[in-house]
């Protein structure tokens, strides 16, 4: 049955989407009035015409029916860029579940009323003879300021206006008169707020290889045929995707298309930049919250405008209102940032195929280390699969070395510093080249391990590892298995049992302590809360202005430094044992991301990855540099535990300020789930046709600004069939007009609750 009632919104921005009005639908509009239609709606006591956007659509009205007006007509317009903004947020709502509002303002960008920059100049109307004998007239009588601007622009035919304001001492008032006298001519134009400094120096372009132009031709060829897909470019650390990606939006640019370059990391967008500047100049800009609100705000108008071709950005430049886009690249598709951890928790992959699906645009998918779901996909034929496996140019793929730092802690080393990774700094200091040291995190991990044989205290039920909370208790955040943290080792009896703990600081001083002649730039959150402190340090760092750069993951994400011989891998295991079931997987693109930064250049490059468990399939295939291995074993843990993407996973976490209200609440809801799941079983369904509840349980961090948190699980392989679920979970949670409780849905989660 088609809708009846539609919430619309008179404005376009963020700052209005507050504030929806719902218009009943004529019958004979029924049929074209859906999420992000143009229509003309009466507004206001005088009813006046107005336009708004369709937000929602609805089957209940929210105040009585004989006080709604209706919606007058449909604006017949074609699909714009204010109406795939509309549409994109009312499908984010239902596919991750979110409301409107929430949604709304995620993908509109912010229109605040800030003062736009113009710049003026002043324009002689007459020769410059009579504007002579004009100011002469004027000094007669007595009308110094007239004569000194005429004079000035029987000289220079067009002046800056402030010029003549400042210099010329001369009031605005003057010149209007002047103008009013047909004199001169003052002329107005706008200004953009431009965070891109120009970059004066050109490109110099390499020859593509075979398969590079290849991809190129293969992807440019659909999309002339009308059928733009999704393409997984899986090309080994610097194998040269960028070229890919730059041919491309080059030949989309030649078609009047624009694009979208997404990237994980605000620190890529120093180098990033720069490769696509010096192709495209100043048609390329950039979208972060680093810019300041000016500076937001006058891309959007650039882009709307059809001023830029490209933007380049993390996530949230996904949302840039381009009218005639043609390519949607996701560059390191892999990383976990792509995915929003605010509602709605939306991921920048699924959303940018469903942008461009909507503009006929094609979308590619970038990484040395493909996301399981990606490659998965690709498995399906649901991507197009591209394979770049060796490196472009001279360069070739770094030797890895595995070191057990078990072996080190018997021989005697307390060092954070292995001795083979000893020695091979001290080479490189000898030999002028540079060194990155690579710690995954920033803080310490939760797990517990024993630092003699390196066994890991894991659930049993869960095959994560379990996390030590206060009071001695170590705790899995999937089903709530419990035990109490044992004084000895349960699979060598060994005391050392305990948490590893290393910040990048603690590196940094290591490295001033034994290398006290080496030149260090730390570079993780503490050290770039500045606007500018990416490109300063990474900058500092490419001109060879330091010898060692130590820092968390934004410094193997990318980069490419050309005197970077060696790169060390100082506690694999932090993020190998992380109580997740993606911990094998972040490990693997990790390290394998961390190694490609060495030997880019001509030099040949080296790796050191020191690890309490060098025998794990993660770290062994990483060395190698296998990610065809490394896949094969991974998904079959997947499919035998139906994780994702095999299955799909719903994440419901219950926020309260009551901690029995979120339990009962909770508990409440799985119980809806349970009780649906065996209404819906068929007498012969398979494991993959039953829906699996796990939980309720509390979360991983159980308060949070004194709230209490509470999580459940659903999976099953049909995401679709989540969907439903969360569906009826919403309008049980309406139903019950919750209050102090909050219910947020997660899909395929990147992290655990």
């Amino acid at each position: 049955m088609a809708a009846k009632y539609a919430d619309v919104i008179i404005d376009i921005s963020h700052e209005k989407v507050d504030r929806p009005f719902q218009y009943k639908i004529p019958q004979e509009l029924s049929d074209a009035v859906c999420a992000g239609v143009r229509v003309h709606v009466p507004f206001g006591r005088g009813n006046r015409d107005q336009t708004g956007y369709v937000v929602e659509l609805s089957d209940q009205p929210d105040y009585p029916e004989e006080k709604m007006k209706s919606i007058t007509s449909v604006d017949d317009l074609g699909i714009t860029a204010q109406s795939i903004q509309i549409r994109t947020a009312y499908w984010m709502k239902r596919q991750y579940g979110a409301t409107m509002i929430a949604a709304l303002k995620t993908v509109l960008p912010v229109k605040q009323k800030l003062k736009q920059l113009e710049r003026k100049k002043v324009t002689g109307c007459m020769p410059a003879a009579e504007l002579l004998a004009l100011a002469e007239r004027c000094e007669g009588k007595h009308q110094p300021a007239k004569a000194r601007v005429l004079r000035a622009l029987a000289e220079e035919e067009l002046l800056p206006y402030e010029l003549i304001r400042q210099k010329l001492n001369v009031s605005p008032a003057t010149l209007q008169a002047l103008q009013r006298q047909g004199c001169l001519r003052i002329e107005t134009e706008s200004l953009y707020r431009n965070p891109v400094k120009p970059v004066l120096e050109k490109e110099q372009r390499v020859a593509l290889s075979d398969t590079q132009q290849h991809i190129i031709d293969d992807v440019l060829q659909d999309y002339r045929a009308g059928c733009a897909g999704t393409y997984l470019l899986h090309g080994v650390t610097g194998s040269g995707k960028t070229e890919v990606y730059l041919g491309v939006i080059e030949q989309m640019i030649a078609m009047g298309k624009q694009a979208i370059v997404l990237i994980p990391e605000i620190a890529l967008t120093y180098q990033t930049l720069l490769r696509f500047y010096k192709r495209f100049g100043d048609r390329v800009s950039v979208m972060n919250s680093t810019l300041s609100m000016g500076e937001r705000y006058d891309q959007i108008r650039r882009a709307e405008d059809g001023e830029i071709d490209v933007i380049i950005g993390p996530r949230s430049a996904l949302f840039t209102p381009f009218p005639n886009l043609g390519v949607i690249v996701v560059d390191e598709e892999h990383e976990g940032s792509y995915k929003s951890e605010s509602m709605p928790k939306y991921h920048a992959r699924e959303t940018a195929v469903y942008i461009a699906s909507m503009q006929h645009a094609a979308v590619i998918l970038g990484s040395a280390t493909p996301s399981m779901e990606a490659y998965y996909r690709a498995g399906k034929g649901e991507y197009k699969l591209y394979e770049m496996l060796d490196r472009h140019g001279n360069s070739t793929l770094p030797d890895v070395y595995t070191i057990d730092l078990r072996e080190e802690l018997k021989q005697g080393n307390r060092s954070v510093f292995s001795r083979k990774l000893r020695e091979l700094m001290e080479q490189r200091l000898a030999a002028g080249e540079q060194t990155i040291l690579f710690l995954n995190r920033r803080g310490y991990a939760g797990f517990i391990s024993c630092r003699a044989c390196g066994h890991v205290m894991k659930c049993p039920h869960c095959d994560v590892s379990l996390s030590e909370h206060r009071g001695g208790m170590l705790i899995c955040h999937y089903c709530g298995y419990e035990e109490r943290r044992p004084a000895k080792c349960p699979e060598c009896g060994s005391g050392y049992l305990m948490g590893f703990k290393a910040g990048t600081e603690q590196i940094e001083e290591a490295l001033h302590r034994e290398f006290p002649d080496a030149r260090v730039l730390r570079m993780d959150a503490d050290t770039t809360r500045k606007k500018e402190s990416y490109e300063q340090i990474l900058s500092a760092f490419a001109d060879e202005q330091a010898d060692i750069l130590v820092g968390t993951q934004m410094i193997v994400k990318g980069h490419d430094f050309p005197n970077v011989t060696l790169v060390g891998v100082l506690a694999a295991d932090l993020s190998l044992n992380r109580n997740d079931y993606r911990a094998g997987e972040r490990t693997f693109q990790l390290l394998t991301q961390a190694a490609g930064r060495a030997g880019r250049g001509d030099k040949k490059g080296e790796v050191v990855i020191q690890t309490y468990q060098p025998e794990h399939y993660s770290i062994v295939h990483a060395a190698k540099q296998d990610y065809g291995a490394f896949y094969e074993e991974e998904i079959t843990y997947r499919d035998l535990m139906s994780y994702p993407p095999v299955s799909h996973m719903l994440a419901v976490l219950i926020t309260s300020s009551d901690q029995d209200e979120g339990r009962k609440l909770c508990e409440e809801m799985t119980d809806i789930v349970n009780k649906r799941c065996v209404e819906d079983r068929g007498t012969n369904d398979t494991v993959q046709d039953t829906v699996q509840v796990i939980g309720p349980a509390e979360a991983a961090i159980s308060r949070i600004n004194d709230l209490y948190r509470h999580v459940f699980y659903v999976k099953h392989a049909d995401y679709q069939r989540l969907v439903g679920i969360k569906d009826i979970l919403e309008l049980f949670c309406k139903e019950k007009e919750l209050r102090n409780l909050t219910v947020q849905y997660d899909f395929d989660p990147m992290n655990t609750y």
